[in-house]
């Protein structure tokens, strides 16, 4: 007779003591420079001056350093409108000091890009860190009535120096080329680059397909030479009014 009794679980590893455990998780200084990855999802900084962070990702730190949020007029009068209809889409604050700084966003794993003259666009969710040499703006995408703002909202980076982004697992890098557009869900969509401009759309019908609840499916449709950088996992912060 057959039984569902599911199969035996594999033996855990040995316990460790304590200063087994202390040595197998010490932080390492690895001689990486300003950014450097003490895990797949630790980034620690080596401060010595200014960087600017998210918002909520600082988990630890060392040494003298001190955090303010990013002002409302600290990228002029003309992002003033934006931010205040993103509210918390996006929150960037500056580290200033020396020591050590270690952020993290939810367990999120980490890429670190290092610009030379390069335009990126990143999704304002997946930013965490990047030095004060990169010029940064926050931009909005168009045809935003009936969406939900927070979602909308993107970080433009051009110049050269250090950025940090996260990713849910691994991400993949899809090629735009002007005879082959990309479409994306933007939920799962984290960066792009600065030559393209996404335009947004809805699929009554893809929503329909899926079968998740009222109103459209919203996508993000890549035309021209690029790239898009998508994960495999939608992060919900984006959809349209049913």
């Amino acid at each position: 007779m057959e039984t569902n009794t599911p199969p035996p679980m594999p033996p855990a590893g040995p316990a460790q003591t304590i200063q087994e455990f202390l040595e197998s998780t010490a932080q390492r200084d690895r001689g990486h420079g300003v950014f450097e990855l003490e895990s797949p999802r630790m980034l620690e900084i080596n401060l010595n001056g200014k960087m600017n962070t998210k918002m909520g990702s600082m988990v630890a730190y060392l040494g003298n350093i001190s955090f303010k949020r990013e002002g409302m007029l600290d990228q002029g009068v003309g992002n003033l409108l934006k931010k205040a209809v993103s509210g918390e889409g996006m929150r960037i604050s500056y580290a200033e000091g020396q020591g050590k700084l270690y952020l993290a966003d939810s367990g999120k794993k980490i890429i670190l890009l290092k610009l030379q003259g390069d335009s990126i666009v990143v999704n304002g969710n997946d930013v965490l860190a990047f030095e004060s040499s990169l010029q940064h703006k926050i931009t909005m995408m168009r045809k935003v009535a009936g969406m939900m703002a927070g979602g909308l909202f993107n970080v433009r980076f051009d110049g050269s120096g250090l950025l940090a982004i996260t990713s849910h697992f691994e991400p993949i890098t899809l090629r735009v080329t002007p005879d082959q557009p990309v479409v994306t869900d933007p939920n799962a969509t984290i960066a792009w680059s600065g030559t393209l401009e996404p335009q947004l759309k809805t699929d009554i019908s893809f929503k329909t397909l899926l079968g998740r609840g009222s109103g459209d499916s919203i996508q993000m449709l890549f035309q021209g030479d690029g790239f898009v950088v998508i994960q495999p996992y939608e992060e919900v912060y984006l959809q349209a009014g049913g």
